[in-house]
């Protein structure tokens, strides 16, 4: 695949965010039923304000917050992060606007040139080639993405987001739906 067919336009959907964040809100909920994974104990709210770049202006304060958690135990303390789709670990961009930018500057002829990217987004060509150099190495050897590959198919090709986006892209209704569950999956796994 030459690239990703979801447009980059779906990035400032607020409707987009607004899925992405129930997501992320049942996942916490979703760990909190859990114990703490270090000693058992009970699991309460720690939530805590982001300031990621790049995603819808008009977006509320509310859908830049890091759901986490902390063990109620003391002692113990731990903090625990649920997965999310909203956020690539300590990354400062948005986790969407890192895969679909990824996925259109993929390949030989990639969808979307740098200098609309950096209108859209003012993302530079050093962040971008980390990103794909990212997706190419570093995910492509996490255990999370090796076991949902093993679970795809036909398996997907190496190129990667692309080609996921676009397996992802076919099999749902919409650019914003395929998006969330591309993003579910990575984070989730199989």
């Amino acid at each position: 695949m030459a690239g990703a067919i979801i447009p980059p336009e779906v990035l400032n959907s607020k409707s987009l965010f607004s899925l992405l964040y129930k997501l992320d809100q049942d996942f916490a909920e979703d760990t909190k039923t859990k114990r703490c994974p270090f000693c058992g104990g009970p699991l309460h709210n720690a939530y805590y304000p982001r300031k990621p770049r790049d995603g819808p202006r008009e977006l509320e304060e509310a859908f830049e917050v890091q759901f986490g958690l902390y063990c109620g135990r003391p002692g113990c303390r731990h903090r625990v992060l649920p997965p999310s789709v909203r956020f690539w670990g300590r990354r400062v961009y948005w986790a969407p606007v890192m895969l679909l930018v990824s996925a259109l500057r993929q390949g030989q002829k990639p969808v979307i040139t740098l200098k609309r990217l950096k209108a859209l987004f003012k993302v530079c060509r050093l962040t971008v080639k980390r990103w794909e150099q990212y997706f190419q190495e570093m995910l492509t050897q996490s255990i999370r993405y090796r076991r949902l590959s093993g679970r795809l198919l036909p398996p997907i090709d190496p190129d990667l987001p692309s080609t996921l986006l676009s397996r992802f892209d076919s099999a749902c209704c919409g650019p914003e739906a395929a998006l969330a569950n591309c993003l579910r999956a990575l984070a989730l796994g199989p």
